[in-house]
């Protein structure tokens, strides 16, 4: 079974190249688990929020135990996966729950006769060091979105919809949080398991992208995919924003830099922002230097569809 991880700073497209692969018939997701999120914790610290510390960890925990909210929610997700409880709900030890949280995964996958699955929480960006000591062939597909056009749509998102705890915090908070998702992406260019999937090449350039992308996890670029993606990744009663993605239907996004940000905001992301041209040219570079993958490109329309 081939475990697939989607991971970047949130709305930068991981929920869209999501359901673009969905739609391959080897392919096996399910919503967002947040998984490894609950399991290690310290979300702020690993942001490098301001003020946010790593949480002081009970004795239980400092053995290796898991805590009683994590154990409820694998428990509630196997519930979810296979219509029953699992059978131990005891205080396992972090690395036997999380062993277990794979070969759930990877049961589900094979029952649904599907030879790789994709998990995406944005957040496991911060948790690759920890996915990676678990599960040493695991891939991770990074999506990366310009800097500027990620907090418009944060902050578009949090006007609509005023989810204070998923959208909270105000821009100069999500330009630092962007800022450290693009220090973690660029120690990860060059590693063999990680692919970086660049949005705005992804629109642009979707025959391309797509084989590349299908190289990386070794699917077959000519798959016939399904119209639309018919598996269930969100939930829209609590993740509203998420309709126009989970299609899989490619779309150029809407520009909403200039229209929430006036000239004087626009510098001051110019200036506070890391470099996500310096980001992309270090992947092509590395690109570059990396044998190409031999694939047979097929038309857009074919292969993923007009959006």
């Amino acid at each position: 079974m081939r475990r697939t991880f989607i991971v970047g700073c949130p709305r930068s497209g991981t929920t869209i190249v999501q359901a673009l692969l969905a739609r391959h018939p080897a392919v096996y997701t399910l919503p967002e688990t947040a998984f490894f999120e609950q399991m290690h914790g310290d979300l702020e610290w690993r942001w490098g929020d301001a003020l946010a510390a790593p949480r002081r960890r009970r004795w239980r925990q400092r053995l290796g135990f898991t805590r009683r909210h994590v154990r409820e929610a694998y428990a509630a997700l196997h519930h979810q996966l296979t219509g029953r409880l699992p059978s131990v709900r005891g205080p396992l030890q972090t690395s036997t729950l999380s062993r277990r949280f794979l070969s759930l995964l990877d049961s589900s996958a094979a029952a649904a006769g599907r030879s790789m699955w994709l998990e995406k929480t944005p957040n496991h960006l911060l948790y690759i060091p920890e996915i990676e000591a678990l599960a040493s062939d695991a891939r991770f597909v990074h999506v990366v979105r310009r800097g500027a056009d990620v907090l418009a749509s944060l902050i578009d998102v949090y006007l609509r919809f005023e989810n204070d705890h998923v959208f909270g915090g105000g821009t100069v908070h999500w330009a630092r949080r962007w800022n450290r998702a693009v220090h973690i992406h660029s120690q990860h260019v060059g590693r063999a398991n990680h692919h970086f999937v660049f949005l705005e090449d992804l629109v642009r350039q979707p025959e391309a992208e797509w084989a590349r992308l299908c190289g990386f996890l070794e699917l077959p670029v000519d798959a016939p995919l399904d119209q639309a993606c018919q598996q269930t990744i969100a939930d829209l009663n609590h993740e509203p924003w998420k309709v126009s993605a989970i299609h899989g239907q490619l779309r150029e996004a809407d520009r909403k830099v200039e229209s929430l940000f006036g000239p004087k905001m626009q510098h001051w992301l110019q200036t506070h922002l890391a470099s996500y041209d310096d980001l992309r040219a270090q992947c092509r570079t590395d690109a570059r230097r990396a044998a190409p993958p031999r694939f047979r490109v097929v038309p857009a329309a074919q292969a993923i569809g007009a959006g």
